[in-house]
């Protein structure tokens, strides 16, 4: 009898693309520490911005970047103005994007509880939910297309001399992703 093969899909390239843009601002949001307010980015195809010559000395300092030469799904995010402090949701609500972004995203630090805490909360104010004992920070970043995919990053704060966790998965923040979208809505 032959063993039997098990065949695991990849992700595509592009799949894997938008992950690794996500870990990108993941990075960049790091190195400013925790206890930050949510950003803003951007997506936007790299040719176009190499097309820009003040954008293309912003992104190859001292060296000329020839648009033809870079990957057509090469993608840049761009920092965005800090956000107002009004609800993310409604905040969101008021975004739109010209047609030269093809995505944005969004770092943002949240409060997770176990799933054990959750009948717990909603009798609980906000405030007594970020409170809460079994809590657990973290950082998010949501990072969408226009053309429908996702991508998310979750990075678990680490207590006092322990490394910080990371997750991924396009199914971390269903509702920032549907948020997100609407904010590229023609």
């Amino acid at each position: 009898m032959a063993p039997s093969i098990t065949v695991t899909e990849l992700p595509s390239p592009k799949a894997i693309l938008l992950e690794t843009i996500a870990a990108e601002i993941e990075e960049f949001a790091s190195q400013a520490g925790w206890d930050r307010p949510p950003s803003l980015y951007a997506l936007v195809p790299t040719r176009v911005l190499a097309a820009d010559p003040s954008a293309a000395s912003i992104l190859s300092p001292g060296q000329e970047l020839v648009a033809s030469e870079i990957d057509e799904d090469a993608i840049t995010p761009i920092a965005q103005e800090e956000l107002p402090e009004e609800p993310l949701d409604e905040v969101l609500a008021q975004i739109g994007w010209p047609p030269e972004v093809v995505g944005c995203a969004l770092s943002q630090e949240i409060v997770m509880v176990p799933p054990s805490a959750e009948s717990e909360l909603q009798q609980l104010s906000p405030a007594e939910a970020v409170d809460h004992p079994e809590r657990r920070e973290a950082r998010l970043v949501v990072a969408v297309l226009r053309d429908g995919r996702s991508a998310a990053m979750l990075r678990l704060r680490g207590s006092e001399g322990t490394d910080d966790d990371l997750l991924t998965g396009p199914d971390l923040a269903p509702n920032l992703v549907a948020a997100l979208r609407e904010t590229l809505a023609d």
